[in-house]
């Protein structure tokens, strides 16, 4: 190794307690590598910063030229967002192989010096593999590994494990994992803390397992799911071709769906932490403009008939009946000529429309194809196209009857009108009886529901933007005008061009044109970048998805590429098929799974409380089994204890989180605590979980029990240091 100056910060900052561990022995050439990686960072910082500005003081250009010049700002500025956001705490740790003993550390991205040296591996690249995946039944290759454990950009402890007799040496650190599992139990904050250093083999290889077709990782409460989930969106962007969005700023090529908001903003910032800014994140509610509004279905029977996937599909036939080909023909008549135009040209034109079209945005297709059809009826008469067509255009006849034969409509009223038409209702469905129809009508037809936004979802992608046909045309119109000013400039400048070969005359050549035209000018929608395609969509919290929210995430993901994360167990509304054939009936195809059993987040004595609750309402239910003990006992209590479990706790904690789970959320939300229902309180974690009445859970609910034991099993699940559960209490004479 080059001799390299001590860094300007020592890396290590071990405690009192840890001296033995500060031994120059154990960590000094650690030191010297971190102090290559520091001047490293400083260097690449430097160099970028000065890249960056050098290229916003250029010209910003016009077409490609223009958007090369924002892709390089873009993958820039995220580099250096990147190289930022950590120090030295980018590296997560060091291995050592049985053929070599030169160490390899393994960072968050990759590094390389001057020299062409390695400073850090990617911890996606298949060189770190081992760091992640080696077991001592497995150990691939490893002699020995080491972990850092980074507080505030320094490393407070570290622990070293060993996979043969050789590597004993230079590892007198050993501890046998106890710093892991008591680094489980550190304290909680609003935000999702950094987990990468302590991946365990059973979710690195579910992360790195390959992205074709659905992958279902199941697991019940604390093994990681939700870190699996995160770090395996991160590993296939960075390791799969076809899902790898760097250079796209228009949208990411993947889609992550969390449960809820504040699920998101909890995990908000894992995948920044990994180097991927640009992975949309979303609810099912954000995937339709109602959803900001919709509330929960509360009729059951209502919930029930619209979940289906048969449901969905009678959007089609709601949209069919607007495609209707007049049955009689009408006659057209126009300056030049009347012309019978025929229910069978009626059909024809109709046909023009491509299969799979959006309804809106192929009107003007079939429009196009009836005026073709009434042009070829007059080809015998010497009138100039243009002139017949602007005839045909402005026929007031003819324009109302092609509106009502192919309308524009607006999917929200499409939808609408089902629940306040019963005679539509029954021509979309069919197969629902007369009661379910009448159970379906309402009121207030537009008062949307949860249970409406797969509907509303299906209908606006497949009638498409009402707009698309009239930004076609201004669009057709701008680069009219822009031709016509280009060969006037053309023109001009042939004219004035007295060079002796005549260069300007290169410029008659239509592609020469095309490049001179501006079309940073044209008229453009907003994307809506959660309409997809996607090439690969990652579902936290799967269980709850009806199969009419299947088919929202279908329809955005044509290869139907998925990682699905759930637990069965934690279905509020029962889960009694297994994941193949949940899927598989939605439309998924290749199905494989992947299973996670250990528990690393909650306690083995919250652990012992919540195996009875669950089981006895669900008896193969995937508990997973607790790999560590917190010391404290689960606590049983009256509500009316509840403030003074707070204050306590808030005075002898001055880090932490806490969380209050009750039926309705009956406080406000407080600095460090939390007041959650236990459907908000999913895929969270807090150090202190207090139950408000949990019996009360579910009550009323027509799931039969299942409903009450599955929010009770997720409330309790939620602690990583202590439970405590309250109820009523009994007045006199109770």
């Amino acid at each position: 190794m080059p001799e390299i100056s001590p860094p300007k910060t020592r890396a290590f900052a071990l405690p009192e307690h840890l001296a033995r561990k500060a031994d120059p022995k154990l960590i000094g050439s650690d030191e010297q590598q971190f102090a290559a990686i520091e001047t490293n960072l400083s260097e690449q910082i430097a160099e970028l910063s000065a890249r960056l500005d050098a290229i916003r003081k250029q010209p910003g250009g016009r077409g490609q030229a223009a958007l090369d010049r924002d892709q390089e700002i873009h993958r820039i500025t995220a580099r250096l967002k990147t190289l930022r956001r950590f120090g030295l705490d980018l590296c997560l740790g060091r291995m050592v192989t049985v053929d070599n003993p030169e160490p390899v550390y393994v960072g968050r991205l990759g590094l390389t010096d001057s020299e062409g040296r390695r400073l850090l591996v990617d911890w996606r690249s298949p060189a770190a593999e081992p760091f992640f995946g080696a077991t001592h039944a497995n150990p691939m290759g490893l002699a020995s590994r080491r972990r850092y454990r980074w507080t505030r950009g320094r490393i407070s402890d570290y622990w070293d494990e060993v996979f043969t007799a050789e590597g004993l040496e230079s590892n007198a650190a050993l501890d046998d994992q106890s710093a892991f599992i008591a680094s489980l139990g550190s304290n909680r904050s609003p935000r999702m803390r950094d987990v990468l250093g302590t991946i365990q083999a059973d979710q690195d290889q579910i992360i790195r397992a390959g992205s074709r077709g659905a992958l279902v990782v199941d697991g019940g409460p604390g093994t990681g799911k939700t870190v699996v989930a995160l770090h395996r969106t991160a590993y296939l962007l960075y390791s799969d071709p076809r899902l790898n969005h760097r250079g796209n700023q228009r949208k990411s090529d993947v889609l992550f769906v969390g449960p809820h908001q504040q699920y998101l903003s909890y995990v908000g910032d894992v995948l920044p932490s990994l180097g991927e800014e640009g992975v949309q994140t979303c609810t099912l509610r954000d995937l339709v403009p109602e959803g900001a509004t919709a509330v929960v279905e509360n009729n059951p029977e209502v919930a029930r008939l619209k979940r289906s996937v048969e449901m969905v599909k009678a959007i089609e036939q709601a949209v069919r009946f607007y495609e209707q080909p007049p049955a009689k023909g009408m006659e057209v008549e126009t300056p030049y000529a009347d012309i019978w135009l025929s229910s069978e040209d009626w059909v024809e034109a109709f046909d023009a429309a491509e299969p799979g079209s959006p309804h809106n945005e192929a009107r003007e297709d079939v429009w196009e194809a009836l005026l073709a059809i009434l042009v070829d009826k007059l080809d015998d008469h010497e009138v100039a196209e243009s002139l017949l067509r602007r005839a045909f255009t402005h026929n007031a006849e003819l324009r109302t009857a092609f509106a009502k034969a192919w309308p524009l409509l607006g999917y929200s009223a499409l939808v609408a009108d089902l629940w306040r038409v019963p005679a539509y209702l029954r021509w979309c469905a069919p197969w629902l009886r007369p009661d379910e129809t009448a159970t379906l009508q309402r009121e207030d037809p537009a008062a949307w529901t949860t249970a409406d936004l797969p509907l509303l979802d299906a209908a606006r992608q497949r009638l498409g933007d009402p707009e698309a046909s009239r930004r076609r045309k201004q669009q057709e119109a701008t680069l009219d005008a822009e031709r016509e000013l280009m060969d006037r400039v053309v023109d001009d400048l042939i004219a004035a061009d007295d060079s002796e070969n005549l260069e300007m005359y290169m410029l008659r050549g239509d592609d020469m044109r095309h490049k001179l035209m501006d079309r940073s000018a044209l008229p453009a929608a907003d994307p809506d970048v959660l309409a997809g395609p996607f090439a690969h969509i990652v579902v936290d919290e799967a269980q709850e998805l009806t199969d009419a929210e299947w088919r929202m995430l279908l329809l955005r993901c044509p290869s139907r590429s998925f990682t699905v994360v759930g637990d069965r167990a934690q279905a509020r509304h029962g889960f009694t098929e297994s994941w193949e054939e949940r899927l598989e009936r939605v439309g998924m195809g290749a199905v494989s799974m992947a299973s996670l059993s250990i528990n690393y987040r909650t306690p083995e004595e919250v652990m012992v409380e919540v195996e009875p609750v669950i089981r006895a309402a669900l008896p193969d239910a995937n508990v997973p089994t607790s790999v560590r003990s917190s010391g404290i006992p689960v606590v049983h209590g009256e509500s009316r204890e509840l403030s003074a479990i707070l204050d306590n706790w808030l005075g002898d904690n001055p880090e932490g989180t806490a969380c209050v789970i009750s039926q309705a959320e009956v406080g406000n939300q407080q600095d460090r605590v939390s007041w959650l229902t236990p459907e908000g309180a999913k895929g969270l974690e807090f150090d202190l979980v207090v139950l408000i009445d949990p019996e009360e859970y579910g009550r009323g609910s027509a799931s039969g029990g299942i409903e009450g034991a599955v929010d009770r099993y997720v409330a309790m699940t939620r602690a990583t240091r202590q439970l405590v559960i309250l109820g009523r209490g009994h007045e006199p004479g109770d």
